[in-house]
């Protein structure tokens, strides 16, 4: 789910065998609002990226298995589907020699481990600023939406969005996960200058929640007491 292929909600496949560093990183990552899709070894890890199309690979080197982590990039660099997906190395190889094998290898950079969670989620952003260039299609969770046709759908039901509902959720899905106080979505939707109700946001988040929610779609809009509101698909 993703703001196409960059930006926060970008679908990343981590390659981690480390059960404890696995959800480590997705919990941070899940946590910067992106999603993330986990494999243990590099044979899973192909079949994954086969099934869907990633915005990024986090690839760990040394993988149980026949399939090394420079096996997994190379094969990725052969395959259509996968052959632009930008990689992100992260290994506990630190010798310089390494990182510059798998920077010929078809890797994009690569990360020494142990490394904080700022600076990886930091070229995380970076990789995915650099690959994804204007887009005018958003995706979240199940939810496109495109700017040039006015359009949204939800799991390929088309959405009859107000024009008011429509920006609404563009905001929204442009900063997945953040919570937006009343006063911050009236003056990103109707501008500092224009007086507004504040209750009125409650009224067009409730015609928004009713467009996008069908009667077996979780709630993706989460209210949150005394602060506001965001675009959430994380567990309750």
């Amino acid at each position: 789910m993703s703001e196409t292929a960059g930006g926060a909600g970008a679908r990343i496949l981590l390659v981690e065998d480390d059960p404890s560093l696995q959800i480590m990183v997705r919990y941070n990552l899940e946590k910067a609002g992106y999603a993330v899709e986990t494999a243990g070894d590099g044979a899973s890890a192909l079949a994954l990226a086969g099934s869907f199309r990633p915005a990024l690979v986090l690839l760990d080197w040394m993988l149980p298995g026949t399939l090394s982590g420079i096996d997994v990039c190379r094969r990725l660099r052969e395959l259509p589907g996968s052959r632009d997906v930008p990689v992100i190395m992260l290994t506990a190889r630190s010798e310089e020699a390494d990182a510059i094998r798998g920077l010929e290898n078809g890797a994009d950079d690569y990360l020494t481990k142990p490394c904080s969670m700022a600076t990886l989620e930091a070229r995380i952003r970076a990789m995915l600023r650099r690959v994804a260039g204007p887009s005018d299609v958003l995706e979240f969770d199940d939810i496109t939406l495109d700017l040039v046709r006015h359009r949204g759908e939800r799991g390929g039901r088309a959405l009859q969005l107000g024009p008011t509902e429509f920006r609404l959720l563009e905001f929204f899905m442009r900063r997945p996960g953040r919570v937006f106080s009343r006063e911050d979505i009236l003056k990103a939707i109707w501008g500092e200058n224009i007086h507004v109700e504040v209750r009125t946001v409650d009224v067009h988040i409730r015609r928004l929640r009713k467009e996008i929610n069908g009667p077996e779609e979780r709630d993706l809009i989460r209210t949150v007491r005394s602060a506001g509101y965001a675009l959430d698909n994380s567990p309750e």
